[in-house]
């Protein structure tokens, strides 16, 4: 199972079909549920809310500017990893003020995908694709180049 608990719901049209089609495309390979929780401006309000969908055994993943940045290989190198262990992965996507300390302590992993800041929806949209991307690389697809 992967989980990408992320805030706010997304309220632009083509965000939606973007995130929607990309799901569809990684439903074929594994199970993956996106959960939306209420946008908050209280950081530690938000933390106990993730906290809520994070179970003992998860893989979690924090996205987060300090973290490490991966090239698609590696990326899907790890997500292979991680399954052979996990039977689940949790992707955490925070608000613009970031991830509270608790959330990145809890993190197996603090990921980057660049030092700029992306709009929530967007994002979300790039986060797909590359878990997509991952899955056609692990399985020799063709796709990725």
């Amino acid at each position: 199972m992967i989980n990408i608990i992320c805030m706010g719901k997304i309220k632009e049209k083509y965000l939606q079909e973007l995130i929607n089609d990309y799901k569809t495309r990684i439903s074929k390979y594994h199970k993956i549920n996106i959960i939306e929780l209420n946008d908050s401006s209280d950081i530690e309000k938000e933390s106990n809310e993730i906290m809520k969908y994070i179970k003992p055994n998860d893989y979690v993943i924090s996205l987060a500017i300090e973290g490490k940045e991966l090239s698609s290989e590696e990326f899907a190198t790890h997500i292979n990893n991680i399954f052979n262990h996990h039977s689940t992965i949790d992707f955490i996507i925070g608000q613009s003020l970031g991830l509270s300390e608790s959330i990145k302590e809890k993190s197996n992993l603090l990921l980057s995908f660049s030092k700029f800041t992306f709009p929530h929806g967007l994002f979300r949209g790039v986060l797909l694709e590359q878990i997509y991307r991952s899955f056609k690389i692990n399985n020799n697809e063709t796709y990725h180049k």
